[in-house]
């Protein structure tokens, strides 16, 4: 995307902060389907996620599932309009708080919100911030003026740290953070390349994965609260379940493993908002063709 799309597309997104979610949820449906026949590479990438993880599914189904995915995405772009500009009142309402008393309970502790890629993925990360200050890792974007308008945005409130990726040089950042007492809305999964990852399964899948959380936790102590935002029909609902219990485990191989199926079971509950357009197995085993 050049700097003068990024800019043309911001401006076009700023412009539905006053609208309903229902108006949104119109123009995101015609934009999700011209993406879903345009983008063809990550619609092939979608694709074959869907294939390798639910085989179960007829490639009718598949499709009908990635469309609705491509929808949910333009819907969940267009509503940055409101993260973006919106009062705090605004952002509030938009996207809704469940459980919060597990993140509360935890205070005066390190606690680990492990939020997984889904497309209310910056909606749920924002509401955090209007609750409490706390620490995160972002992938800086290739687009300038994508990336400053994506920064700018997760900042609006409560000043939280954001440490841009560097492999493991920012474990010692988060682990500062932590002991200063923020927790870490940490996002853990997905395929970071083969240093410092380990192979665990993901729908059956052997997945490159960084088994941070299992460390984290054997380091300070951690609690684990899964933090998953879902799209309804009016907004969103970021929902804190109850810590994880018998954490970590008996090794981190066996953490991490867990950490996954954690997030399919969240994933089987919301197919079409997972993020499917990632390369989550872009990594192989050695000896493994490409998978995609």
């Amino acid at each position: 995307m050049t700097e003068v799309l990024a800019r043309a597309w911001i401006a076009l997104i700023s412009t539905t902060a006053g609208w309903s979610a229902a108006a949104r949820a119109r123009l995101a449906g015609l934009i999700g389907d011209a993406l879903w026949l345009l983008v063809r590479p990550r619609r092939r990438v979608t694709l074959a996620n869907l294939r390798a993880c639910f085989p179960q599914m007829s490639e009718q189904e598949r499709r009908a599932l990635g469309r609705r995915l491509f929808r949910n995405i333009a819907r969940s772009v267009l509503d940055h309009s409101v993260l973006w500009r919106g009062s705090r009142e605004a952002v509030e309402r938009l996207v809704r708080v469940e459980g919060i008393e597990h993140v509360l309970d935890a205070a005066n502790r390190p606690l680990i919100l492990l939020a997984p890629h889904f497309v209310g993925l910056d909606a749920g990360g924002l509401r955090v911030n209007t609750l409490v200050r706390g620490v995160s890792i972002y992938a800086k974007q290739s687009n300038a003026a994508w990336d400053a308008q994506l920064l700018a945005g997760r900042r609006r409130f409560n000043n939280p740290v954001l440490l841009p990726r560097r492999g493991a040089a920012e474990l010692k950042e988060v682990l500062r953070a932590m002991k200063a007492g923020l927790p870490f809305y940490y996002l853990p999964d997905m395929d970071n390349g083969p240093v410092n990852s380990i192979f665990v399964p993901f729908f059956g899948v052997p997945a490159a994965t960084i088994p941070m959380v299992s460390r984290l936790a054997r380091l300070n102590g951690a609690k684990v609260v899964m933090s998953v935002t879902e799209m309804t029909d009016d907004g969103y609902v970021l929902r804190f379940a109850a810590p994880w219990g018998n954490f970590p485990g008996a090794s981190v191989e066996e953490d991490t493993e867990r950490m996954n199926r954690e997030i399919e079971r969240w994933v089987l509950r919301l197919p079409d908002q997972y993020l499917w357009t990632h390369k989550r197995f872009k990594t192989r085993p050695p000896g493994t063709p490409p998978f995609y």
